[in-house]
């Protein structure tokens, strides 16, 4: 129980700047419950931007709220999962070769800067024309979902740090708890099925690229991955609401 507690405790510290605990250290043994957690973690970052979204909808103009939003959703993750999408931009405008080094340069490129501002203009356009965000906690569950799937069956590319440790532990138990959290929610949410069929299928076209050309996954793949499948399934919502 003490390892459950701290992987959730290290998936919080990981996913957002919520300060509820104090897990910053990779322990052996729990690295594998922390990759088990995310898309509850997801649901709670979701929670929270839906809940603001309520408050402020009846005072603010929707362009304003959605702005908000897309703001505290970069805040409440710090931003990692973008700075995954920048760098592994720019790793697509390099030659293969030089991609995972261009990624782990700290400086961010003239093409992962300009693509980034243009995905982020996309996030924002989209979170203004879905009329309401309750689905949201499921967007962000299924995102990071999409994620746990990466690491369970697909290459890490490096065989040192946070990201090679969880693939290590990450067991087939601890999948199929998330797998069964996820279909709980699905289940209990309008057009959840709908989304968690979008979320699959954006999965699958992102390993497809990514194994092809680098052969497996970094941690920056996994902040893209993240992030497009947040994209996807929000315009996947806009599709249902113009049917």
């Amino acid at each position: 129980m003490k390892k459950i507690f701290k992987g959730f405790a290290l998936a919080i510290n990981m996913l957002t700047i919520f300060p509820f605990f104090k897990i910053h250290d990779f322990y052996k043994g729990i690295n594998g419950y922390s990759v088990m957690f995310y898309p509850l973690v997801g649901f709670i970052i979701g929670l929270f931007l839906a809940l603001f979204y309520n408050l402020l909808i009846n005072y603010f103009p929707p362009l304003h709220v959605s702005l908000i939003i897309l703001a505290l959703w970069a805040l409440f993750t710090g931003a990692l999962h973008l700075d995954g999408l920048s760098d592994s931009i720019d790793g697509f405008f390099v030659p293969k070769e030089r991609a995972l080094e261009v990624m782990k340069d700290p400086n961010v490129g003239a093409m992962g800067m300009t693509f980034t501002v243009l995905f982020i203009l996309l996030k924002g356009s989209a979170l203004l024309h879905v009329s309401t965000l309750f689905q949201l906690p499921l967007i962000l569950m299924l995102a990071r979902y999409n994620t746990v799937l990466a690491i369970y069956f697909y290459p890490y590319l490096s065989k040192n740090g946070m990201g090679a440790l969880a693939k290590e532990e990450f067991t087939a138990k601890q999948l199929l708890f998330s797998s069964l959290i996820i279909l709980i929610f699905v289940s209990l949410t309008p057009d959840g099925w709908i989304l968690l069929l979008a979320s699959l299928l954006s999965l699958g076209v992102i390993q497809y690229f990514f194994i092809k050309r680098y052969g497996g996954f970094s941690g920056d793949m996994y902040g893209f991955t993240i992030e497009m499948s947040e994209l996807i399934l929000l315009h996947a919502m806009i599709f249902g609401i113009a049917l």
